[in-house]
């Protein structure tokens, strides 16, 4: 495909809260940091280079968190992007905490969340965060007061949308009794579907719905993988096929594949081209 013809428009379009158009394809920086999600990536250069490239390509959704690295995509992000194109929709988490590498540990408590939401502000150079997502529930907190301190941060016009990620149906609906819910990130993928459920409320309720991991973290893009059969036969990579099934799955998924090569991006990017006929979803839905 040539250069000139690669972009992720035809993926379409959704609008997060009603207000916020993004392309369906967007794309996320858990892995612009270190091993483990902690420090600075090997090749920064790289990285910054995949961020301009993102937004060359017509992606205006980028997910990142302040826990990444910590704060190394946020700071990334800026630097590569800042002063940020008109439309680009910045989706950023707090509520995680970091230890060390592969070490998480949720925090929900509210002058916590506050003093994070504070942070991705001057980290990222923004003056309002179009989406800010609870990045996980802390069980030792209210939910009243988690989702409440951010409604309050929504009030004061320092984040425009609240989203949450890893929640069941049950949460969501506790969440929307408290503040309005505009997003979802559950883990998703065509192998991985345990949030089926929560997906079609989603769906019912026009609610975007952000699949993490939506390669199962490089498996599904593996030889002899799952996809690969059907891969051969659209003549595209199983990575392709799996992002095309997602983006053909429901209206209201906005797969974020994250990568830290270009050329992996740019892979990925052309899913959106990718046209699946009913029976190579049922097919796919079955590998």
């Amino acid at each position: 495909m040539s250069e000139t013809l690669l972009s992720a428009t035809p993926s379409g379009t959704y609008a997060i809260g009603g207000d916020l158009p993004v392309t369906r394809l967007g794309y996320g920086t858990m892995q612009l940091t270190g091993p483990g999600v902690w420090g600075d990536p090997a090749d920064p250069d790289e990285a910054l280079r995949v961020l301009r490239r993102t937004v060359d390509l017509g992606i205006t959704l980028i997910d990142t968190a302040d826990a990444y690295g910590p704060f190394t995509a946020d700071l990334l992000l800026r630097k590569a992007l800042h002063p940020y194109r008109d439309n680009l929709v910045i989706a950023t988490k707090v509520g995680h905490t970091r230890q060390g590498p592969h070490v998480w540990t949720p925090v929900g408590r509210p002058e916590y969340l506050r003093q994070q939401t504070e942070l991705n502000l001057r980290n990222l150079g923004l003056e309002r965060i179009p989406l800010l997502q609870l990045h996980r529930i802390d069980a030792k907190v209210p939910l009243e007061d988690q989702i409440g301190e951010l409604d309050a941060l929504r009030q004061e016009g320092k984040i425009q949308h609240i989203g949450l990620s890893e929640v069941s149906v049950a949460q969501i609906e506790a969440a929307r009794a408290i503040a309005p819910i505009v997003s979802v990130q559950n883990r998703y993928n065509v192998a991985d579907r345990a949030s089926e459920d929560v997906l079609e409320y989603a769906e019912a309720n026009d609610i975007a719905f952000i699949p993490w991991h939506p390669l199962a973290t490089g498996r599904l893009a593996r030889p002899g993988g799952p996809l690969e059969d059907q891969a051969k036969r659209l003549g595209a990579t199983p990575s392709q096929v799996a992002l095309a099934w997602l983006l053909r799955r429901s209206p209201v998924i906005l797969p974020i594949p994250g990568t830290s090569s270009v050329r992996h991006l740019e892979q990925n990017v052309s899913a959106a081209q990718i046209t699946l006929s009913d029976d190579d979803v049922e097919t796919l839905s079955k590998a």
